[in-house]
């Protein structure tokens, strides 16, 4: 999510693909054409039935926010109901729908990102006699587990030690050092970007009261296996604050965190800078246990050459898009969009530069003459999109089903947050979520049977800007703002499904 995206929320444990997932959501037309760009500010045709009062719905929330959104009839196009539709507003997560369709167009549903063992060198009595290469095909759900697998296989290919070097290369993708720069320094969801990534590029920090002090662990845990690492370290400082300081050396993530904010036990995830070595480390603690003894990793600036020893393959693209969507993880996003710009043939230097393309690709595509997007994942707090531009990309897309099938059935909650029956119509939808934006875009089916295209957004992008950087986890009033939106939201889905069914 940026400062906090609340979609981005994970358990503690992994549990196979998907609980590692879990570790880690003024202008309206008459008739809107496709890629209607200059819509005017207010809806001209007359409901159908009576609404709930518009003016009432937003003064309720009392979110003291710019308010943008449009409806569309899926089958004709037509604009049927809109507000500041053609604003450009920051997306937040809901970006992620636009990069799907940016992956699934120039990757393919079934495209498998490889990471790979590779060797030129020959295998005698148990040694291979040269060096061995830990290669990064791009893949943003490479997991521990799939490590522990791939060291298996290399010691049934008969490989007990290997007398050259351990290279790690990453140079597949672009390295990004951090998805957006104005997060706090503990953000989870805001890592590193490589060719070889490991655990959505993050760390386990647990610590325990251990005398007048504490034991701490930085591990790359999963739910077989807790490979402890040194590229990340920790430090217990006695401050009240900040809550964590960050040093990135040659090779380690240097952190500190202030004792008076720990307890007596607790753990955290905590984003990695490092993620070639980080994953060379975990590799070669996972090998021992094999019985093969590897030396240190050292990063690779060259593509490997050689045969593959061990091939690991992730699950294709589209279930990776589905669980992005689901989760909105943010590293998938990122690495996929990249991905998908590196396979037309660009090689971005940046985020920017990448999201620049995607940006392109979608004006080209699905006529969306507003959309300026940084990156991937909606983490960047400048994109923009206007809503209009929004909604008529979800109705162009829902022809064929495949981005409606994927997105997640939205929930419904009562006013105390409690998930509730679902209403007599259905929402698939992705969430977007920034401190002081929240942003929901997809498909609504109503009662009637009629199918809708939809996207809203609220921001307050001042108080937002009060509180960006501040290098806390969640700013005060920020959790209560988002709820109160997620209410507006939900009232404005009924409005529109009474309306228009």
């Amino acid at each position: 999510m940026t400062h906090r995206k609340t979609g981005d929320g994970f358990a503690r444990h992994f549990s196979g693909r998907r609980n590692l997932l879990k570790l880690l959501l003024s202008g309206s037309a008459l008739m809107a054409m496709p890629a209607c760009a200059n819509a005017p500010d207010r809806s001209l045709r007359p409901p159908a039935k009576p609404l709930p009062p518009l003016d009432g719905i937003i003064s309720r929330a009392g979110l003291g926010a710019d308010l943008a959104f449009a409806v569309m009839d899926m089958r004709s196009g037509n604009l049927l109901e809109g507000q500041g539709a053609n604003t450009g507003m920051p997306p937040a997560s809901v970006a992620k729908a636009v990069t799907a369709l940016y992956a699934l167009e120039a990757l393919g549903a079934g495209h498998q990102f490889r990471t790979r063992l590779v060797s030129n060198a020959s295998i005698s009595d148990g040694v291979l006699r040269g060096d061995l290469v830990l290669a990064g095909g791009g893949d943003p759900t490479l997991a521990t587990d799939d490590l522990a697998s791939m060291a298996a296989e290399l010691a049934r290919a008969g490989v007990r030690r290997v007398s050259g070097r351990l290279l790690v290369w990453g140079g597949a993708l672009p390295f990004v050092e951090s998805i957006a720069d104005d997060q706090s320094v503990q953000a989870g969801y805001n890592p590193s970007i490589s060719g070889l990534n490991l655990n959505f590029n993050r760390v386990h920090f647990e610590w325990r009261r251990a005398g007048e002090g504490y034991a701490v662990t930085m591990d790359a845990r999963s739910n077989r296996y807790r490979p402890e690492v040194t590229m990340a370290t920790m430090q217990v400082a006695a401050r009240s604050s900040p809550l964590y300081t960050y040093r990135r050396t040659a090779t380690q993530d240097q952190w500190s965190v202030a004792r008076s904010a720990l307890g007596n036990t607790g753990s955290r995830w905590l984003p990695v800078r490092h993620p070639e070595l980080y994953a060379g480390e975990v590799l070669r603690v996972l090998a021992q246990g094999q019985g093969i003894i590897l030396p240190a990793p050292q990063r690779s600036q060259s593509a490997p050459v050689g045969r593959d020893l061990v091939a690991h393959r992730s699950q294709p693209l589209l279930e990776l898009l589905r669980d992005m969507l689901r989760f909105s993880t943010n590293i998938s996003a990122e690495a996929i969009g990249v991905s998908a710009s590196v396979a037309q043939g660009a090689r971005p230097a940046s985020l920017e530069a990448s999201g620049a393309q995607m940006s392109a690709w979608a004006r080209a595509r699905y006529g969306m003459s507003s959309a300026r997007l940084v990156d991937h994942s909606g983490l960047g707090a400048d994109s923009r999109v206007s809503m209009v531009d929004l909604a008529n990309m979800f109705r162009q897309a829902g022809q064929d089903g495949t981005l409606r099938a994927i997105l997640r059935e939205h929930p419904f909650r009562d006013t105390g947050g409690r998930m509730i029956a679902n209403p007599d119509f259905e929402v698939r939808a992705k969430t977007g979520t920034l401190y002081f934006v929240s942003a929901l875009g997809g498909y609504l089916r109503s009662p009637g049977g009629r199918d809708l295209a939809f996207a809203m957004c609220s921001a307050n992008l001042e108080r937002r800007a009060r509180v960006a950087g501040g290098g806390v986890d969640r700013p005060e009033g920020t959790a209560a703002w988002a709820q109160q939106a997620r209410r507006m939201q939900q009232d404005l889905l009924y409005r529109w499904a009474q309306a228009h069914s």
